[in-house]
Parts: structure tokens; sequence; C-alpha cells
């Protein structure tokens, strides 16, 4: 973790807002970006000034996936999935722009996540030989299995109205801002205790997905990504071009 991260933080009236803001880089997940977000999410969970926590992003990119350059330890990333899911207070997203392979490991470990309509999404893994193995854990058990089917076979992008038909997102709103508004004043009307036992409830199964297939899911994606056709897909998307298997 580095203090440089690209994390910043402001509080008002109960809302702690996390804002992601690296735009040069998509908001990538760095090694020193998810332990700052780690860092400052433990310290959300033990303040009893924090009801919720919103996580959102400068740029048209809420988060482009791993950082090719610097990417985290896949068991620390884990961890910080975990850590959202567990937390005793609400996380809500707020996406207003791209959302790409690990990002969207984020919003499914989200309670709660508001797009705006011009937001797009894509589990681009497939594409570059790998698979969307870690971010699995809080997405399986949220998303309808026949649409997750089609979305994480192709690889193509989706549109708003289609990730909130597929559970990826809660509400689609033109002014997301307005409708997260909206839902921060609700939850600050909710007491602290309540919020924390109705999370446990909502989230239980996605934990169990955690306490049974993590160490799979992270073996199966560092197979992958140590594989020849990883290297060829990789190669190609830093060559913008298309990889060999291409028909």
């Amino acid at each position: 973790m580095t203090d440089t991260a690209p994390l910043t933080r402001t509080h008002e009236r109960g809302i702690t807002v996390l804002t992601l803001d690296a735009p040069d880089r998509r908001n990538a997940l760095s090694a020193g970006l998810v332990g700052k977000l780690s860092a400052t999410l433990a310290r959300c969970a033990k303040d009893a000034d924090v009801r919720a926590v919103v996580l959102t992003h400068t740029g048209s990119t809420f988060c482009a996936g791993a950082d090719l350059k610097e990417p985290p330890n896949p068991y620390v990333f884990v961890a910080l999935l975990r850590q959202i899911v567990e937390s005793p207070k609400p996380v809500v997203a707020r996406v207003d722009g791209h959302v790409r392979a690990g990002g969207l490991g984020l919003l499914g470990a989200c309670d709660v996540v508001v797009a705006s309509t011009g937001s797009d999404f894509a589990f681009t893994e497939v594409r570059i030989g790998v698979a969307p193995a870690v971010i699995s854990l809080p997405l399986l058990p949220r998303l309808e299995p026949r649409l997750a089917a089609r979305y994480y076979l192709t690889g193509e992008k989706f549109a708003a109205p289609a990730a909130r038909g597929l559970g990826l997102v809660t509400e689609v709103a033109d002014d997301p801002d307005a409708a997260l508004a909206d839902l921060v004043d609700a939850l600050r009307r909710a007491s602290p205790q309540g919020l924390a036992a109705t999370k446990s409830l909502l989230t239980a199964k996605v934990l169990r997905a955690f306490d049974h297939h993590a160490e799979d899911y992270v073996q199966l994606s560092a197979s992958l990504f140590a594989s020849s056709g990883a290297r060829e897909g990789m190669t190609a998307f830093l060559e913008r071009r298309d990889p060999a298997w291409v028909l």
C-alpha cells in the first residue's frame, strides 16, 4: 500500500464517499489502490460516525479491472471483495461510465449499485484467454444465471438496462447523483444496528461462496494468467490487435 494511491475520501452527515481518482489509468486496480481502499474501508467499518459508504470515481471509467503494470496480489483482492461484503456498513456504488473485468467484482461486492443510463459493462476476461474467476465470488450468487452465461462467454459490452436485468445494477438513472441522494437519505434514517443485522442476512449466500470457492478460484486464475494463451491475449490487447485465435 502507498500513501499516493489514487483514492480520495470525503464525509458528510454519516456518509463517507470514497472516490477512485486515477482517470488517466482508467482507475485500474493497482496493488497500492487495493491496499489503500482496504485500509480505508476498515476504518469506516469501525467508525460510529459512518452510516454508509459510497464508492464512486472520477473520469469516464469507474474501473477498468486489474492494473497490468502493478497488479494486486489475488489473495489481497479476494480479501478486499470479502471485506466489502462483510462490512457492517452498507456500501453503495455510483457508476457513470465504463466498468470492465475486476471493476465488476467491486460492483458485485457492493450492496447497491446506482448507474447512469450511459454506463456500460463487459466481462472482458474471455477475450484475453482467462476467466472471470475471482470476481465470480461476489457476482455469481447475485446474477441471473442465463444472462450471466451470455455475458461471461461472449465478453460483449452491455448497457445499463441489461446490467439491471442481469442483477449487476440496482437502479439506472438519467441523473445518478439525484438517485444516489435519495438513497443515502434513506440510509441516514436507518439504525446502525438494523443496517448491520439486515446486511448480514442479505450477504450470507455470497459469503458462503467465498468460504467454499475462494482458494479454487484464485488457483484457476493464477494458472490461466500463467498460460501461453493468456500471454498472447494480453500482448494482443497491449498491441491493439486481435489475438491469434480470432476467426
